[in-house]
């Protein structure tokens, strides 16, 4: 499965694997939402509430798309956040895993704080 996150200065494609935040998601498409920044992370509201799921993790890899539960939020880490601890990328919380991005995660450092953002499915 694969999605194209969309912003004004940019866009990149991420493939996500199948989980069920993943197929949530995918069900939710097309989204539009609006760009929140903290440190080298980008997240942005959804309209689904999934469940946190067992292997939901707190540190991961830059480029990870993730899925913070608390928040309602697809949560995009490029690099550290206020939290981390060196150069690890440490989210607010447990978050689910539900994919990686399709080359350099850095283009999101383009995004902006009040940035519209849309997350559209990518047809094969």
């Amino acid at each position: 499965m694969q999605i194209r996150i969309s912003w004004p200065a940019g866009h990149l494609t991420a493939t996500l694997e199948e989980t069920p935040t993943s197929e949530a998601l995918m069900g939710a498409l097309p989204l539009a939402s609006t760009a929140h920044t903290w440190g080298e992370e980008v997240y942005f509201d959804t309209t689904i509430s999934p469940a946190l799921e067992a292997a939901a993790r707190q540190v991961v890899e830059p480029g990870t798309v993730a899925f913070w539960t608390e928040g309602d939020a697809l949560a995009l880490p490029y690099g550290p956040t206020p939290i981390s601890r060196g150069d690890e990328c440490r989210l607010a919380g447990p978050c689910n895993v539900l994919g990686r991005i399709d080359g350099d995660p850095r283009l999101l450092a383009t995004v902006r704080a009040g940035d519209p953002i849309r997350v559209e499915r990518v047809e094969t």
